[in-house]
């Protein structure tokens, strides 16, 4: 079985990312790859609060296309904060004085003045054509534990459509509803929680679903777990269903981890560490 590495919310934080990878054998020092035949996912949010989003980037893309030419593969999903980075992008010409708020919403969740300056349009284009959902090995592969995806299509396919259209879209309304979105999560953290996953996987396929957004250290107070976490690590929950991978690797350096996943669900972590009382 070819080995599915996953990698939650990066938000900049540079150093740690290429520090897992190396840690997981899927680059060397210089930053090429070394995966093989690996499937590596990242579940998006590349930009904002840490100071290398663009950096991130760029790493992401050239890993791309090396692990093509190696036999491997690199899925890279569309996160909010690439929304709230492109809207801030999008409408920055036709309004000037950011009457819209799109600047000053990315600024506000933590939008780096040295990705504005760095981007280009190549940058630009691949951050409108990533995927918001993808499937690999029985898994669904989402970047927001919601179930909001259900409302821009019902299948991986539709949903991935209505964002593409939706990120060349000329109506601010539309950019901003879009955004709302995002603010719906923890979906798979009440009651019915195993009802609502799985009714997910049942529109969009797979056996499990993978996600970011909602850092783990909130998700785990949220689910009022009584095994202690001393250091962040992927959560298992909603009947084994959901596996959540945001890290939380921007907020405190030496934090993050990166997850081999397998058809039972976690296989193997490989953490930097980082004590949560620092967060």
């Amino acid at each position: 079985m070819t080995p599915l590495w996953v990698v939650g919310d990066v938000h900049g934080a540079y150093d740690s990312l290429h520090s897992l990878l190396l840690m997981a054998g899927l680059i060397d020092h210089d930053s090429t790859w070394r995966g093989g035949p690996s499937h590596l996912v990242f579940l998006g949010d590349y930009l904002d609060r840490g100071p290398r989003g663009m950096d991130v980037i760029r790493l992401v893309r050239t890993l791309e296309g090396q692990a093509l030419n190696a036999g491997g593969q690199v899925t890279a999903l569309i996160g909010n904060h690439e929304v709230m980075f492109l809207a801030a992008q999008h409408f920055r010409a036709r309004d000037p004085g950011d009457s819209l708020g799109f600047l000053d919403y990315w600024r506000s969740n933590g939008g780096q003045s040295s990705d504005a300056a760095q981007v280009q349009i190549t940058d630009l284009d691949w951050l409108r054509a990533r995927p918001a959902m993808a499937h690999a090995d029985g898994w669904l592969l989402m970047h927001a534990d919601s179930a909001f995806y259900r409302r821009l299509g019902r299948s991986v396919d539709a949903v991935n459509r209505s964002v593409l259209s939706l990120l060349h879209n000329e109506d601010p309304k539309i950019w901003s509803s879009f955004l709302n979105h995002f603010a719906d999560r923890l979906a798979f953290t009440y009651h019915d929680a195993a009802t609502v996953a799985s009714n997910l996987l049942s529109t969009y396929g797979g056996s499990h679903l993978v996600h970011g957004h909602t850092p783990v250290y909130v998700l785990h107070d949220e689910l009022m777990l009584e095994t202690e976490m001393t250091e962040p690590q992927p959560i298992t929950y909603a009947g084994g269903l959901c596996v959540a991978m945001d890290s939380g690797m921007a907020y405190r350096d030496g934090a993050g981890f990166i997850a081999r996943l397998d058809d039972q669900g976690v296989a193997q972590t490989v953490s930097l560490g980082g004590d949560l009382g620092d967060f």
